[in-house]
């Protein structure tokens, strides 16, 4: 999940791939974004993602632009342990116990509290059970190195999917819900 949208996004560990969701960019991928924060009342970012969204989506003020509309006026929350303040319109940062200033924001009315991107805050979220439900892109390219959602040492947990569609470039779109601990058993 390592730097999809640009070179320079994330070399973090030395990673050169930066940029590789590109390529799959095509109507159909964008329709699903379209769609996806059609939902959104809310967004949750990690310090990374809050700042490389806020040096572009500001400045992309097409009111005809389903997405830049969305992140522009809904609320950004911004977990960090870094930043001392946000100044992107309707943004603001978390303070205290990351687990309960999140659990307050899911219990506010609206229809959804998204995480786009923000790795690090995704680990968070898991670890803690505090993930509803899960839109992965799986995009038809391996690099070999970079990180994972699903990271080495994550407890175990099964998944239950309810959607899947693929892009005409491939991209397969799978929506799943937390289904508890993994089952196992033999052959």
């Amino acid at each position: 999940m390592q730097a999809p949208g640009g070179p320079d996004e994330d070399r973090e560990g030395g990673f050169e791939h930066g940029g590789w969701s590109f390529p799959y960019g095509d109507d159909n991928f964008g329709a699903t974004m379209v769609g996806w924060f059609g939902h959104a009342s809310a967004f949750l970012l990690g310090r990374k993602t809050y700042q490389i969204f806020s040096s572009y989506w500001p400045n992309m003020t097409d009111p005809d632009d389903p997405i830049a509309t969305k992140l522009n006026a809904l609320p950004k929350y911004v977990a960090s342990k870094t930043l001392d303040s946000v100044d992107w319109h309707n943004a603001s940062l978390l303070h205290g116990d990351l687990v309960t200033e999140i659990a307050k924001l899911k219990a506010l009315p609206g229809d959804e509290l998204q995480v786009h991107g923000s790795g690090e805050l995704a680990h968070s979220l898991i670890e803690n059970d505090l993930v509803d439900e899960y839109r992965l892109l799986y995009f038809p390219v391996h690099l070999g190195s970079g990180k994972k959602l699903f990271r080495d040492g994550a407890t175990a947990a099964a998944l239950r999917l309810t959607d899947t569609k693929t892009t005409g470039s491939g991209v397969v779109v799978a929506t799943y819900l937390p289904a508890g601990p993994p089952k196992y058993g033999s052959y």
